[in-house]
This record gives structure tokens, sequence and C-alpha cells, in this order.
């Protein structure tokens, strides 16, 4: 059976975040990690292919070939209609790499006009006259500020879509989203005749993402976040059939995290604080030959068996840009990945069957080094954050990534606790 929709993410955790919303709107959802090749197939019967990518942060050439070979291939699994997703805080500078992207897929299938969208009304992003809010903070004034690669210090979307895009931007506002689906799709094709191409929408509410969902079923390409994601598979005629995908609820388990966003800081706290093991990584240390791994690998062997453990190289933004100071930014990256990605393995190696990565580029890595190209997504511990059944070489694994930002402070002890 033919996907219904095509979704390329722009990273890893959000490529786990759109997946978890399509799931939501009744759509049996796959996820395929890193750009696929003619082998790769998808599980049976699915409704909809996300497509994660690294694009986010690499060069824009680079990011727009990769999701362009990921459309191709999404088309020739017969998906009709593309969605690119990337952040609910819009992580992309004035040289990031949402325009050109969008701009490429737009004119692979012959678009004139998309929607952009970011809100996440469920996790505290909202857009309003083009403004881009967390909670009740624009989004310069809160902690996302701090993001070690792609700090945003502009709310504007407007602003932010033109200086990537030489094509015209325009705005849906919030009075006209109220009016309906019909006043949206009206509005769409009084900007498509203006020779608008990017097309802004206010968005407070999940209802409001219905509407915008409803309103853009017809166009060949849409970009958001997950919750316009949601509200477009919710506009599709519902299909019989289950979205239940079985995980593994047994077995040891560890949680890798890489994440500096406030929020994991409060997660790894909530857990030191429980009284489980955790393990911080020296990340200076690795750069200076000293082998890290093993000496976490030793911690983890000697701890109680049966006890979750959390190994972390997070930082606050102090220590993070002390480290970004004597290694630079991109060298300190590669090196987290490194070792979290050869952590990854040897934990499975030694029979961890459930498994938390926190971090966009964490998971990247874990899931590279892992060798997994595609899982099923199951279901959710926070919004936007779900379990997927994903295989190894040492077995079944029920797999979470979490977006930095994302999950509630008592994520990493309840999720586990309730696969137990």
């Amino acid at each position: 059976m033919p996907l219904r929709l095509g979704c390329i993410a722009d990273d890893f955790t959000g490529g786990t975040d759109v997946a978890a919303a399509l799931r939501r709107a009744g759509l049996r959802t796959a996820l395929v990690f890193g750009v696929p090749d003619a082998a790769t197939e998808l599980p049976g019967d699915c409704d909809a292919a996300v497509v994660a990518l690294k694009s986010r942060s690499t060069p824009a050439d680079e990011a727009v070939a990769d999701s362009l070979a990921a459309q191709k291939w999404l088309w020739s699994k017969g998906a009709a209609q593309i969605y690119f997703k990337y952040c609910s805080t819009f992580d992309s500078t004035a040289r990031g790499n949402i325009g050109p992207v969008a701009d490429a897929l737009l004119d692979a299938a012959g678009a004139r006009t998309t929607l952009l969208c970011p809100a996440s009304p469920p996790n505290g992003r909202t857009v309003y006259q083009g403004h881009l809010f967390v909670h009740d903070q624009l989004l310069p004034d809160s902690p996302l500020r701090h993001h070690p690669l792609n700090p945003m210090t502009d709310a504007s979307l407007p602003r932010l879509t033109a200086a990537q895009t030489p094509h015209k931007v325009g705005l849906i506002d919030h009075a006209t989203v109220t009016r309906g689906t019909g006043a949206v799709r009206d509005a769409l094709l009084a900007h498509e005749h203006d020779g608008v191409r990017h097309v802004i929408a206010d968005a407070l509410t999940d209802d409001d993402l219905a509407v915008l969902g409803a309103a853009s079923l017809e166009l060949p390409v849409v970009t958001g976040a997950a919750g316009l994601a949601e509200g477009l598979g919710r506009a599709y005629p519902t299909r019989t059939g289950t979205t239940h995908v079985p995980v593994p609820r047994t077995g040891p388990a560890a949680v890798l995290a890489g994440s500096c966003s406030a929020r994991t800081l409060e997660q790894i706290a909530r857990f030191y604080a429980a009284g489980l093991p955790t393990h911080h990584l020296d990340v200076l240390a690795a750069a200076a030959g000293r082998d890290i791994a093993a000496e976490a690998l030793a911690w983890y062997d000697a701890r109680e068996p049966g006890t979750p453990a959390l190994i972390y190289a997070s930082a606050s933004p102090e220590e993070l840009a002390a480290v970004q100071h004597q290694l630079g930014a991109t060298a300190a990256a590669d090196q987290v990945e490194q070792l979290l990605g050869t952590l990854a393995v040897r934990l499975v190696e030694r029979g961890v069957r459930r498994l938390i990565v926190a971090g966009g580029e964490t998971s990247g890595a874990v899931t590279t080094a892992l060798g997994i190209r595609t899982v099923l997504v199951a279901d959710e511990a926070d919004p936007g954050v779900p379990w997927t059944h994903a295989v190894t070489a040492s077995g079944d694994l029920a797999l979470m990534l979490k977006s930095g930002n994302f999950g509630a402070p008592d994520l990493f002890t309840r999720a586990l606790q309730e696969t137990e």
C-alpha cells in the first residue's frame, strides 16, 4: 500500500517528534535514519514515513542535496505530499538551512507556495503576528537563545525567513486562522497570486493547527514543526488499521545524554536526585587522549546490577562555553558524539534493551553507531517523545530519542518505570 505522506526532518529527534505526531493523527508511521538508498525498505502497511536527516547544522548545499535525495526516495514509495519538518524553535540563523531546503523541495515539486508554521502549543511554542514565542517569552528572551550551534536572537519569522530565501515572504494572521479552513485557503491563493512563496501562519492552539493542516492538504510541500504535521495528518481521510507497535518492556536500561538544554539538565538532576547512578563524561580529558569511554563502561559494570544508569556529557551554558573555548564548537560536538556513539554500542552489547538518548546530534551519533536505519514509532512517554521499536545486531531495542528541550523533568525515571 503506498504512502499517504512523506516527511523530511532536519535532525533525528525532530524525526521522532514528527513521527509521534503523525501516529497521534492515526497514521501508522515508520522512521528512517539518514538518506535512504534503493535498498532501504519500509515496514509493511505504513501510512507515513519520516526520513530523519542531520541537516539542521550542515552546510546548506549538503542539507539541500540530502533533502532532495530523501524527497526522491519518498516519491518512489508513493508519497504524494512532502512535509519538511524543522524545530519548533526555528533553529536557523540568517545563514541557516530552512529557507534553502524549502526552496529546493518546492522547485523539485514544481510548487509555487508553501505554508510555514513552527508552532507546537503543547510544548509552549506559538506564533502570533509572525513572531515565535516560547511560553510567554519571545524566542530570544527564552533559555533557547543558548542553543550551542544555532543560538536564536530574533523572534520575527518573516525576517528570519527573508534572510534565507530570495523569494517573497507573507503572513496569515491569527484573525484569518480563526475564520476557518476556507479563509486560510483563500489567503494562500491570494499570496500565491501575489508571488509569495513562503507563507507564515499564526497559531496559538492545536485547533489552529488543525485548521492550517486541513487548508494545506493540497499543497505539494508543507513546512513546519510537529504540530502542523499532526494537523495535516488528521485532515487525511481515516483508514482502518492499527497504529499499535510493541516495544521491549523489560531488560537493562540506560540513558545517554549529550544535550545541554535547560530541560535535559533538569532531567539529569531529577534522575540523580532519585538516587539512581549517574556518570559524567569529561570531554576535555577525552580530547586529551584519556580513554573516557572505557572508564564509563567500567563504572557501568561496577554499579548495582539491574539499576538504570545515566551517562552524560551535558553541561551548563558556562561549562559548555569553557569547553568550546578550548576545543572549538565543532570539535567539542564531534568529541561528544564519538563518545556517546561508542558507549551506545557497548551498552547494547552488554544487554541494554531500553535506551533513552537526549539530544538531536547525540541521537544521530547513537543510531548511526548502532546501525539502526528504520524503526516503527510506538507510544509516547511525553508529547513529542515516543518510544520506538528498533532492531540491532544484539537484539530488539526499545529506543527513545528525545529532543533536548522536550519532556517533563521526571521523564527519564518515569519512562523507564513505565516499561518495566
